[in-house]
């Protein structure tokens, strides 16, 4: 059996364009790109994927430092017979394994976008994300039990928004017995956050070798704007753009904008 086997893929847009790759956030899936994708079809060949522990990819025991993420998706590209240099997109914990990625496979990259996430260690991270799933009593008894919850008990359990709470019931899945319950692994997300942030990565930072685009949601409580102003003090082919009334979700938010900051970005390294 091939790696890829052991991944839900989607391979879009133009088959004889640029290779474009988006990497999702933690507790996510390639299907979170959906507002953003259709404006690269015409153009670019795009392949979305859920990374390991996540969607309907495989859920691995273990391998969830974003150097494990970048190895998966070197695989990948080779099992694709994707030989040529890529654009690489990546949001949030997507955005910390595609810098991984690019340092670790310099060669591979044509340019780098990090959508809201910093190099920055946070060892105690994970404890928010426990606090988030615990707080969640899967399995339900069906999906409209689990909807319930995400709508009128989750948002006031957890102090959060209700964008948080949607997104944590997109990832609520029917099973055969008819219980809904996470798609994703439980153990994985955990993993990836501890791993993710065990240490800081500003080294990677300052040994990119691509035009890396940093995107900030203006109003993002992840990214800091000190922490996204010296990652570009740190290289000179990292440069920066701020989107107005966004958060952490910036394509979310803002996806327009996103799109068109992406696409100017392009256009340079092009």
């Amino acid at each position: 059996m091939g790696f890829l086997e052991n991944f839900h893929i989607q391979v879009l847009g133009n088959g004889s364009g640029p290779k474009l790759v988006f990497l999702h956030g933690l507790m996510g899936s390639g299907a979170n790109w959906r507002k953003v994708v259709p404006a690269f079809r015409k153009d670019y060949h795009i392949l979305l994927l859920d990374q390991r522990g996540h969607g309907r990819s495989f859920h691995p025991s273990h391998g969830y430092s974003p150097e494990d993420y970048a190895r998966d998706l070197e695989k990948v590209l080779d099992e694709l017979c994707w030989t040529e240099k890529i654009y690489l997109v990546g949001h949030s914990m997507g955005g910390r394994n595609a810098l991984s990625f690019a340092y670790q496979f310099p060669y591979r990259i044509r340019c780098l976008v990090i959508e809201d996430i910093g190099p920055d260690s946070h060892p105690n991270a994970v404890g928010k994300i426990e606090l988030y799933l615990n707080s969640v009593p899967t399995p339900f008894a069906n999906k409209g039990k689990a909807k319930q919850f995400f709508d009128e008990k989750f948002p006031q359990m957890v102090g959060c928004d209700r964008l948080l709470a949607q997104y944590l019931y997109t990832n609520i899945e029917v099973r055969e017995n008819g219980q809904a319950d996470w798609r994703f692994s439980r153990q994985g997300i955990l993993a990836s956050v501890r791993e993710g942030r065990a240490y800081e990565r500003w080294d990677q930072v300052r040994g990119l070798q691509v035009p890396t685009l940093v995107v900030r949601g203006k109003q993002s409580e992840e990214l800091s704007f000190e922490v996204y102003q010296h990652m570009m003090e740190s290289n000179s082919l990292v440069s920066g753009v701020q989107i107005e009334q966004a958060g952490h979700w910036v394509h979310f938010d803002q996806p327009q904008d996103f799109i068109d900051s992406l696409q100017t970005f392009f256009a340079q390294v092009e």
